[in-house]
């Protein structure tokens, strides 16, 4: 599984194009397909252009052979490689907002379209950041990057080598480190969840590892009403983060 984690070298997708342009992303070069140029590709082009950023036309058979997202919607940006960043500068970034830290960290998620789905809300909410594991996880990828919509470009991620660790590191500097699982006492809401904050996020299939579950302060669960005993990882994640960013009053 380690190859999830090739570093990021094309975006694919319109949304996520634009919002790397706009980002100031290094990007080497913009393949778009031939043809009418309308809506979204049209200001693509035109703001590419006069960021100097080169544009070329192609046919779509060329754009269907070069994507590995298989929907590239008649865009690929050739780009530099997105950098990772570390713990300390997601808490420096809350510091220099003048705001209590809030992070999401990911214990496995393995799917990109969660990571994608966790990065566009994380960047909704309000978190300044998100950490992931070095192995047995997805990075930042093509498809992760689409399925974020462009959110991607303004969330920072670091990538750690030890969760368990990393937990410990962030209750050293103050933060309270909660948990989501089944398994938890107390419903999300029924938790004081203000103040500097991570949200932990299990995996899709197994939830918390064992040794990150009981590294946190406490364990939220849930509410299920219905026959489904639980929620896909993103969405999970989702709901709390807006608890989280409802309790913070803002």
């Amino acid at each position: 599984m380690e190859d999830l984690n090739e570093g990021l070298d094309k975006l694919e997708g319109r949304n996520s194009v634009l919002e790397a342009i706009k980002s100031d992303r290094t990007i080497n070069k913009i393949l778009v397909s031939k043809g009418d140029k309308e809506g979204s590709i049209k200001q693509i082009i035109a703001l590419a252009r006069e960021k100097g950023i080169i544009v070329q036309e192609t046919d779509r058979v060329s754009l269907d052979k070069i994507s590995t997202t298989h929907s590239h919607q008649g865009v690929i940006a050739f780009v530099a490689v997105k950098d990772y960043v570390e713990v300390d500068d997601i808490l420096e970034i809350a510091q220099s907002k003048g705001e209590a830290p809030f992070i999401i960290i990911l214990d496995g998620i393995t799917d990109p379209h969660n990571l994608g789905s966790i990065l566009r809300t994380a960047n909704a909410v309000g978190a300044h950041g998100v950490v992931i594991p070095k192995r047995r996880a997805i990075g930042l990828t093509a498809a992760v990057s689409k399925a974020s919509a462009g959110a991607i470009e303004y969330v920072p991620v670091a990538r750690v080598t030890n969760i368990a660790q990393t937990i410990d590191y962030l209750k050293e500097q103050n933060l309270w480190v909660v948990g989501t699982d089944q398994s938890g006492e107390k419903s999300f809401y029924e938790i004081d969840l203000k103040g500097p904050i991570a949200l932990v996020i299990g995996s899709e299939g197994e939830g918390m590892g064992k040794l990150v579950s009981e590294k946190c302060d406490f364990v939220v669960n849930l509410p299920m009403k219905g026959q489904i005993s639980s929620l896909n990882a993103a969405v999970a994640g989702a709901i709390v983060m807006y608890e989280i960013l409802k309790q913070r009053g803002k």
